[in-house]
């Protein structure tokens, strides 16, 4: 739906985002009603869009040498034709294709309701980052508290304390932040009990 390049873009120093998208029509419908969500950001000259499978991009830009800081993964549920993504297979794929200090951010299932499937995917990543952070927000579209992780060979978010945080939103002059803040950023990583103890 263009979201996750629209919040991309609100940083002066992006350079270029690639999205890559299955079916096409789900394109055109964004273009078309879902303006309030990209705001325009599927027609920046920095986005280019792919339509076809995301294993295919992502094997076709590691195979060009292409790298990217940031890796995100935006799918449908692991029981979905999405599931090939959700694989050790695939982030070791996902890591061809990440500059150095790169990161991988997906959402990974409900724990409280998934927690086998939290429990693999996060058992799949530290196989193959050496940092894997966890974190959680409550998702009111989906009515659940959400697991989400990032995955990074050297980026731990977790080093990231608040005043840096507030600097680089006021130096970025990142404006219509409607939930990240630097009180945020630390609070996603404080887990529960529950979730914790699906961490490898």
């Amino acid at each position: 739906d263009g979201g996750a390049a629209e919040e991309l873009l609100k940083h002066p120093t992006m350079a270029r985002v690639v999205i890559a998208e299955l079916d096409s029509e789900v394109i055109r419908m964004s273009r078309e009603h879902l303006h309030r969500v990209h705001r325009g950001a599927l027609d920046d000259s920095r986005v280019a869009i792919r339509i076809g499978d995301g294993w295919e991009t992502t094997a076709s830009l590691a195979g060009a040498g292409e790298r990217f800081d940031l890796v995100i993964l935006d799918l449908t549920d692991p029981d979905t034709p999405a599931h090939r993504l959700y694989t050790r297979d695939y982030f070791e794929l996902a890591r061809q294709v990440l500059a150095p200090g790169g990161a991988l951010a997906l959402h990974i299932g409900a724990p409280a309701y998934q927690a086998e499937r939290v429990r693999a995917v996060l058992r799949d990543l530290t196989s193959v980052f050496a940092r894997v952070r966890p974190l959680g927000v409550h998702v009111p579209l989906y009515g659940a508290y959400w697991g989400m992780a990032v995955a990074s060979d050297t980026l731990d978010p977790l080093t990231l304390e608040a005043a840096e945080v507030a600097r680089r939103i006021e130096s970025r002059q990142l404006r219509d932040l409607g939930y990240y803040n630097e009180q945020v950023h630390s609070a996603l990583f404080a887990l529960p009990n529950f979730y914790r103890a699906l961490q490898p």
